[in-house]
């Protein structure tokens, strides 16, 4: 059951508020109907770990609310933040009994959870699930490759906007609100876990963030509440134009 620390959530698949980006996004009346036969709603307070690399995964999932990240962790114990879960974004895979990576929730969050093997049966059954977890695979790959790009070719600089511009599309997504002009969010991210996902230090993260606040590119209330006054000027800072890049 949800408590104070966690939004309210209505039970029917059909008022989600990722429901048009989830893995259900194309699913009809009737095979919502069964998806909520198999699913079940999970809270984890931030720093909770939601699976350990290696560990059984009975369930798959979508993040309805919060923020997660993926880390994997070398022999010698360095460890190296691969991903971020935001909302809509699905978690497991199926077919496969055991997780790859440490998956754990920077901030207070809330999954939407299936049952795996009812999940994988589902699936054959219902094309609009595989078609659509597939196109999410997809993106996912695209990603991943051009972060590849992000952090192996842009200046610090261009790597806090790529982030900043990412987090703040997902947001428009989620929103359906348009994605060019102002645009507000709060930064679901500490400065701390920045500086592990982009591979800088804390102080180039916060100078990066100041002089971006500086140059009136970004407005800032606090540490968290952004303001996006042009976004299309975000996109240049992140050396990326508004046809998508890194931001797709």
């Amino acid at each position: 059951m949800l408590n104070e620390k966690f939004p309210t959530l209505n039970e029917g698949c059909s008022d989600c508020p990722i429901r048009h980006r989830a893995v259900c996004a194309r699913c009809d009346a009737d095979e919502l109907r069964l998806l909520e036969e198999i699913k079940y709603y999970r809270n984890y307070e931030a720093g909770q770990t939601i699976v350990w690399s290696g560990d059984p995964m009975d369930f798959v999932g979508s993040v309805v609310s919060g923020i997660a990240t993926l880390t994997q962790t070398m022999e010698d114990g360095r460890r190296q933040m691969v991903g971020l879960l935001l909302p809509s974004d699905f978690v497991g895979r199926p077919g496969r009994k055991a997780a790859a990576y440490d998956v754990v929730a920077t901030t207070n969050l809330v999954m939407c959870c299936f049952r795996r093997k009812p999940f994988e049966d589902m699936m054959v059954r219902t094309p609009h699930i595989a078609q659509r977890l597939l196109e999410m695979t997809l993106d996912e790959l695209d990603a991943a490759r051009e972060w590849m790009l992000v952090l192996g070719r842009k200046t610090a600089r261009e790597k806090i906007a790529s982030l900043l511009a990412i987090i703040a599309r997902r947001d428009v997504a989620l929103n359906m609100a348009r994605g060019s002009g102002r645009i507000v969010f709060d930064l679901p991210l500490t400065r701390e876990a920045m500086a592990d996902y982009l591979g800088l230090t804390l102080e180039t993260v916060s100078r990066q963030i100041s002089a971006l606040k500086k140059e009136g590119v970004i407005e800032l209330e606090g540490k968290r509440h952004v303001t996006v006054p042009d976004f299309d000027r975000l996109l240049d800072e992140a050396g990326d134009d508004s046809d998508g890049g890194v931001l797709s």
